[in-house]
């Protein structure tokens, strides 16, 4: 009994499917019976073919786009923070977070975008504490390593073997068709590195001279307008491969690789923000400067002056004196008198020479690049290249590239003529943008007060940050005195710089005086226009949806309230922060 009701409601349920099989085994069959069958059932199979279901227009679901929407302008607002331009970044981040704030759903309503705001905002706050952390404008650039350095590990890897014969004569007949105005020996040292140079390291010294190509033209005219021969232009090659920022083991800097004395007995700045040893141009009139001395300390003799410009002129001289001998070539012959670097250098220097006043004889071929072109731009006060890589719409590297000398993203605080570079084209705009904008918009300063009793090393423990580089900031020694009410550069950026909604005053503006102590940043919010409030946890808050509630960013959540557990709250926990004050 059971099972016959069971069996029915089987068949039943299966009745439509048997029919849909019958009906498709049906017309199978009638598609493939012959046409000879009956005119009739023909033209039937061919007038009346199976109607075409047509398919729904997918249905667009409006959350997705929405968070499709803000997921673009966050990032659109990475690319803008990838250039270094912070400003079109927190615009960018603003417009991620305001599409869901001003949707019909706002940003707690619907699971999904409640998901994806809180994450967004999480995200710009870690892009908020990254930027901090490596762009504040006071850390000090990257350098590159110097080829010198590059040069003689080379040599030492793969040696300086004896040059081919055919070399020899291929470089003397080059040098009866080029005058040079520095003698060039065709003894086994420099053809070993001609050889080297075009083999081995063909790429290396390629690279090398197509970046110098740019500079060559201002280095020959400082250089001829001194009366100094033109064949130095090319010891560049060999001592930075025209790199700007090369610095070598030993601290040698720039095209020039000066060493800080060397520098500042030549007329080169260098101080906390300004390392002119980066700067070309300036750097060769120190470098023409310096080599005119060396020409008449060793009376005219250029194989001894460039062994000097690399080992030192007293260092030579003493070589000199001991060894009774006053010919380069022979005091290099004597592994004791001259340091390997000196003994190596000067072949290597007259090699490069060689190949860079003839290139495509010693097989290099390559494009030179064209002058660097800019126009100069006057600064009353010091200003965030930042500002002016979004200013001149151009990228932060190509901004620091025009001012090699800048050690910060930051020009010098105390100077009121500084000359800075810009994209040529543009110093209108940068001057007309300077003109608008509120100096509290132009850099990254922080300054501190000192209080009675307040020291250096204190003053540094306070603000958490080395003790030379908080006196070097302030052009202090760093045994200098202190005095209460002397207002110091903090070399630190003490605020948020682009969080979207989060960016409001708090928790301190820059350029504004701070105060000591922990929780310094929130004290100096309160001198802003917020007021101090004590808030108490809800169930379901997070530390995104407070940021939401009072303006301002996680960041600064976690900034006033230290001791917050990792990025759990409680409910009835209590946290400070500070509110709009209107």
């Amino acid at each position: 009994m059971v099972r016959s009701r069971w069996q029915r409601r089987i068949f039943i349920a299966l009745l439509p499917f048997v029919a849909a099989c019958g009906s498709s085994v049906r017309t199978q069959s009638l598609s493939v019976r012959p046409t000879t069958a009956g005119p009739v059932h023909a033209t039937t199979a061919q007038q009346l073919p199976s109607p075409a279901i047509a398919q729904p227009a997918p249905v667009e679901d409006p959350v997705l786009t929405l968070i499709a929407t803000s997921d673009g302008h966050f990032k659109a607002g990475q690319k803008e923070l990838e250039q270094g331009h912070f400003e079109a970044a927190k615009q960018e981040f603003n417009r991620a977070v305001d599409v869901l704030l001003e949707s019909p759903y706002g940003a707690r309503t619907e699971p999904r975008i409640r998901e994806h705001f809180d994450r967004l905002v999480d995200r710009i706050s870690t892009y908020e504490v990254k930027a901090l952390a490596t762009g504040d404008g006071f850390a000090e650039k990257k350098y590159e390593p110097a080829s010198i350095d590059e040069l003689l590990a080379l040599s030492t890897m793969f040696g300086t073997p004896p040059a081919p014969a055919e070399l020899k004569n291929t470089v003397a007949t080059d040098l009866l068709g080029a005058k040079h105005d520095i003698p060039i020996p065709l003894n086994q040292r420099v053809l070993s590195y001609i050889d080297l140079f075009q083999g081995r390291l063909h790429d290396f010294i390629e690279e090398g001279m197509k970046r110098g190509s740019k500079y060559l033209p201002m280095i020959q005219n400082v250089f001829r307008a001194e009366g100094l021969p033109l064949d130095l232009a090319y010891v560049p090659l060999v001592e930075s491969a025209f790199k700007p920022n090369a610095l070598s083991r030993v601290k040698a800097k720039g095209v020039w690789q000066f060493m800080a004395g060397t520098a500042a007995e030549n007329g080169l700045r260098r101080d906390w923000y300004i390392d002119e040893r980066s700067d070309p141009e300036k750097a060769t009139v120190a470098a023409a400067k310096y080599l005119r001395t060396l020409s008449k300390l060793f009376k005219g003799d250029w194989h001894l002056a460039l062994a000097s410009y690399n080992g030192g002129p007293g260092r030579l001289q003493r070589a000199m004196n001991k060894q009774r001998i006053d010919d380069f070539w022979k005091l290099a012959d004597k592994p004791k008198a001259l340091p390997r670097e000196t003994r190596e250098y000067v072949p290597m220097i007259l090699a490069a020479i060689v190949i860079a006043r003839n290139p495509a004889q010693y097989g290099f071929d390559f494009e030179a690049d064209a002058p660097h072109n800019y126009d100069k731009v006057t600064l009353p006060r010091p200003v965030d290249l930042r500002r002016v890589a979004e200013w001149t719409d151009r990228n932060i590297d190509e901004i620091q590239a025009l001012n090699p000398e800048l050690r910060r993203w930051t020009t010098p605080v105390k100077d009121t003529e500084y000359e800075l570079k810009v994209p040529p084209g543009t110093g209108d705009v940068v001057l007309a943008k300077l003109a608008d904008a509120p100096a509290v918009d132009l850099g990254s300063l922080k300054f501190y007060t000192v209080k009675r009793g307040d020291t250096l090393p204190l003053i540094a423990r306070k603000m958490h940050v080395s003790k030379a580089d908080l006196a070097e900031a302030n052009d202090l020694r760093v045994s200098a005195r202190v005095s209460a009410g002397q207002k110091l550069i903090v070399p630190h950026e003490p605020t948020v710089l682009m969080a979207a909604r989060t960016d409001r005053p708090a928790p301190a503006t820059e350029a504004r005086a701070t105060v000591s102590g922990s929780g310094q940043l929130a004290q100096a919010a309160a001198n802003s226009n917020r007021v101090k409030s004590i808030y108490e946890v809800k169930r379901g808050d997070t530390l995104a949806s407070v940021a939401l509630r009072f303006k301002t960013s996680v960041a600064s959540i976690k900034t006033w309230n230290p001791r917050i557990p990792g990025n759990r709250l409680t409910a009835g926990q209590r946290l400070t922060v500070y509110r709009l004050a209107n």
